[in-house]
């Protein structure tokens, strides 16, 4: 607990803080430099097999003093590695546009018995500031006093409105942070609050949140594991076929040649020339066109997935959405719109339209912009929204009434109360919004207590907030007295929600039935969430358990070993804190998952860090869209139906080339190996080979990743994380087609050669 002196710090004190806890700025993320990006493209598995094979050609290039075989691998190298950077540094450079920071934004503290306006960055441990409607919280703090405090945590844990107070009366045990505790990143949805710093930058919750959402996360992708192994097959076969063939090659010389009889420099270099003949195999067992191909289909899908509105960061995140098997998504501002709504608003007295349309206007403190957004009290905007909607416009009602006296909404009292003088009917008000287990005792016996209890806990079933709204006629001229003296009239039922966003239902439904598991991480309560589920079908009551729904609590109680026996049969962790949705995409990947996150908060960073693809929305926190990996510019969860269908059908592409290349490859190979038996030189050289992969096969990788995406590939299961990149038909293919080449060729060979006792370079050239 940080000492409270009303008279704020002293600039001595300012001092010492600033020297013990440091400055109230969040350490930034650090972009990777031109030359790590470049860099980072040479841990491509293929490239390194490629690299190996460059140096082997210089070997050979020095012996023979002709480097042309080394230059087509280097520039093979050069083009794949260049084109890969240069899209992930555009797309950087794009992001960096989209996303900036500012630190400052003035605050109101105390400073030695002053008020004065500080930058946010200036703000220290053990500052007094003040915060009222409207104003971001400066760094995590305390609260001292709070008068109708209403603070906006959707931006940590998904809830857009929580009530804060510091009578311990009536904290929320159930609250994700204490009811007398607010934290840095937040917003001041409605009223004023004095708290005293605890913490600022690195040191608050948003701070610790973005330190993990910079966690360096080495999970390869699914491509890379697939290219790791494709590279390690294709090494082994390499460097089999060289030594088999230098063997048979050397035995050939030993026994049916004259090799023995020749003096050891002879002897030396038929030796040497063997043994570039056997490395000339290795080299061209590299298909050389393979990564620039990958590249090429990656960046040409980066740029045509923005006109999708997925702005994709990292390259491979391309493909990688097309792996996934798990989507793990908050609730606020994903699911939903993030902005309150009144579902229903049941009447039950007989007041005319127009004067019930002034007593919501006249007691209400919020507006709405030219654009129609809420500014203040997201509830009381949601109220003045559905009169819009009913062609009742607040300003008009406001000008022509006036108001005599208001009394705030407070946690403690759960209700606001304002009195006026009517423009409509001339009578003077009390009109009165809150809580309805509060408002009904103010109001007169109606007989409606059966059907108003039966319609709340409807709407509370259901996971809506509710309102009661009351009136009465009243001579007095100060609230407390009004509602003290009772006899109000019960007038309306309102309940209000953050509604569903209209094509999350349908695109939820694309991905189950594309084998992908969503699982939603809110820190809103437990009804909430399951209401949520059910409306975006996802939850089935007849079906889902308790099994199913964990609590922020009860994950954190629980140990990783009784955590992975469950893990994958969660559809909902409710009341979450920021770390535990991180926890659950580890523990996912554990159980073999390929995990997607969504959110837009800085609670969602660390899990948008750690995941294999991180999503972030394009109006979420600068913290959230540093971590992600894809920046969903249009906000819509439909948009990762669309990433996924564009991995699959990527995927396939490449599976395309792959068997196109590696066709070819394994006819060149086989061609060269029966060459090099049945004479002493090779059909192809290795520039030849180089030509094929490099030039004819990157036009066919253009033409390959140019192909559109698929709807069909949504009907497939998710491929399986150990499947190799080859399947057993591509094999079949392989061998198949490569054999057919290789005797069609091997004829034409043979045929010239026993017909005309040679080649000639027409023939060759044909070849």
């Amino acid at each position: 607990m940080i000492a409270y002196n009303p008279r704020g710090l002293a600039p001595q004190e300012v001092a010492a803080s600033r020297e013990r806890h440091g400055d109230n700025v969040i350490t930034p993320p650090k972009d990777a430099s031109a030359w790590l990006l470049l860099l980072d493209k040479f841990r491509d598995p293929i490239i390194r097999i490629l690299l190996l094979a460059a140096v082997l050609s210089l070997v050979i290039g020095f012996i023979h003093r002709d480097f042309t075989e080394s230059i087509g691998i280097i520039c093979a190298i050069i083009l794949a590695t260049c084109v890969g950077f240069w899209f992930e540094w555009d797309a950087q450079r794009r992001f960096r546009r989209l996303n900036q920071v500012n630190d400052d934004i003035p605050v109101k503290v105390m400073r030695d018995g002053a008020i004065r306006e500080i930058p946010r960055r200036e703000v220290v441990v053990g500052d007094v500031v003040y915060i009222e409607s409207g104003e971001t919280v400066p760094a995590d703090g305390e609260l001292v006093e709070a008068v109708s405090l209403k603070i906006n945590e959707s931006t940590l844990t998904g809830e857009p409105e929580v009530d804060k107070t510091v009578d311990e009366a009536h904290f929320d045990p159930e609250a994700t942070y204490p009811s007398n505790v607010v934290m840095r990143g937040t917003t001041v949805a409605d009223g004023y609050g004095v708290l005293v710093v605890t913490a600022v930058g690195d040191g608050t919750e948003a701070g610790r949140v973005t330190e993990q959402s910079t966690v360096q996360n080495d999970e390869p992708t699914p491509l890379d594991r697939q290219l790791t192994r494709l590279s390690q097959l294709i090494g082994r076969i390499g460097i089999g076929l060289s030594i088999l063939i230098f063997c048979v090659m050397v035995g050939k010389a030993l026994f049916f040649g004259d090799l023995l009889q020749q003096d050891w420099l002879t002897i030396s270099q038929q030796v040497l020339h063997i043994f570039m003949v056997s490395v000339a195999i290795i080299v061209m067992s590299v298909p050389e066109g393979l990564p620039m191909s990958i590249t090429l289909s990656l960046a040409m899908s980066m740029r045509r997935m923005l006109k999708t509105n997925n702005l994709v960061r990292k390259m491979h995140a391309c493909e990688t959405m097309g792996a996934v098997t798990v989507i793990c998504t908050d609730k606020t501002g994903t699911l939903t719109q993030n902005k309150m709504h009144v579902q229903e608003l049941v009447r039950y007295d007989a007041l005319p339209e127009h004067d019930f349309a002034e007593v919501v206007a006249l007691n209400s403190t919020a507006f709405l912009d030219a654009e129609g957004r809420i500014i203040g009290n997201p509830t009381e905007g949601a109220l003045l929204e559905w009169l819009r909607g009913r062609g009742e416009e607040y300003e008009p009602l406001r000008r022509g009434a006036s108001i005599v006296d208001r009394l705030t909404f407070s946690t403690e009292r759960k209700y606001m109360a304002t009195i006026i003088e009517s423009g409509v009917s001339g009578r003077r008000l009390l009109c009165v919004k809150g809580a309805p287990e509060i408002v009904r005792g103010m109001c007169e016996a109606d007989g409606l207590d059966a059907e108003v209890s039966a319609r709340l806990l409807d709407f509370q079933n259901h996971a809506m907030r509710t309102l009661a709204i009351a009136w009465a006629e009243t001579s007095e001229t100060d609230c407390l007295r009004a509602v003290a003296a009772g006899g109000l009239r019960f007038s309306a039922v309102a309940a209000i929600l953050d509604p569903v966003r209209e094509d999350v239902p349908a695109a939820v439904r694309q991905c189950l039935d594309a084998g992908i598991g969503v699982k939603i991480v809110t820190g809103d309560t437990p009804a909430t969430a399951r209401e949520i589920a059910r409306q975006i079908g996802l939850w089935d009551d007849a079906r889902d358990t308790e099994r199913n729904h964990i609590t922020g609590a009860e994950f954190a109680a629980a140990s990783d070993e009784e955590l992975l026996e469950r893990v994958q049969e969660l559809k909902i962790m409710s009341r979450a804190r920021p770390l535990d949705k991180q926890r659950l995409v580890r523990l996912l990947q554990q159980r073999g998952e390929v995990v997607a996150v969504t959110g837009d908060g800085t609670n969602d960073a660390p899990a948008l860090n750690f995941a294999n693809v991180g999503l972030s929305m394009g109006s979420g926190t600068s913290v959230a869209k540093d971590a992600s990996d894809i920046t969903l510019l249009d906000d819509s969860f439909a948009s990762i139906a669309t990433a996924v269908m564009w991995g699959r059908s990527l995927y396939r592409n490449i599976q395309r080339f792959v068997l196109f290349q590696l066709t070819i490859n394994f006819a060149a190979i086989l061609i060269c190996f029966v060459g090099a038996l049945v004479g002493t030189d090779m059909p192809l050289t290795v520039v030849q080979i180089l030509w094929v992969n490099i030039i004819m096969d990157t036009f066919a990788a253009m033409a390959m990743a140019s192909l559109p995406p698929s709807a069909e590939v949504m009907r497939d299961r998710p491929r399986r994380r150990d499947e190799f990149i080859i399947s057993p038909g591509m094999a079949r293919t392989i061998f198949t087609c490569g054999g057919a080449m290789v005797v069609v060729l091997l004829g034409m060979l043979f045929a010239w050669t026993f017909s005309q006792g040679g080649l000639t370079i027409r023939q060759l050239t044909l070849f």
